[in-house]
């Protein structure tokens, strides 16, 4: 595991929709998933210049990428944003769990995991004690797995008029001794 970088942008833009497409069949349309990867799934390349956006390799290949934010936005990339987010305050805000994908070769391997305890420990190094998120319906096992419960139900609107289904989850950290 590594932070991301201005030159991996592209490759986790393929991964991203690589993951949409592979572990979101079941749980959304095709209709809604091709919308969502132009829409609001992409990199956010605010959480690339914050420090705060990790990636996985093995065997050369970007196995999974997420991130956490000190910022507002729940969820999306570039493409869902228009202006720099402003940046919350750890005594009163939630940090953020940001853009979870994972390569579907690699799905069910503890990658998730491994990203969100990583996130969750510098979150907390940064003096927030929660956490909210927007989960993919894919991603809600996992979330829930890891402790976050689910806060409301978002039905998020498309420009082409499909509807993605999104959880707002949140979760109390632990303090560590």
């Amino acid at each position: 595991m590594r932070l991301a970088n201005s030159n991996d942008i592209p490759a986790l833009q393929q991964l991203i929709a690589l993951s949409v497409r592979g572990l979101s069949k079941g749980y959304y349309t095709d209709a809604q998933i091709e919308s969502a990867i132009k829409y609001i799934f992409g990199v956010d390349t605010q959480l690339v210049k914050d420090g705060t956006y990790y990636l996985t390799e093995k065997d050369g290949v970007i196995t999974g990428c997420g991130g956490w934010s000190k910022r507002n936005t729940l969820y999306g990339g570039d493409q869902h944003k228009a202006v720099e987010d402003p940046l919350l305050d750890p005594s009163k805000d939630a940090a953020r769990i940001r853009a979870f994908f994972v390569h579907p070769g690699y799905a069910r391997q503890g990658i998730g995991r491994k990203l969100i305890n990583t996130c969750e420990d510098a979150a907390q190094a940064n003096g927030f004690s929660t956490m909210e998120l927007g989960a993919t319906l894919p991603g809600v096992p996992l979330y829930e797995a890891l402790g976050y419960t689910a806060v409301e139900r978002i039905d998020a609107p498309l420009p082409d008029g499909e509807v993605l289904g999104i959880v707002r989850m949140r979760k109390e950290l632990s303090v560590k001794w």
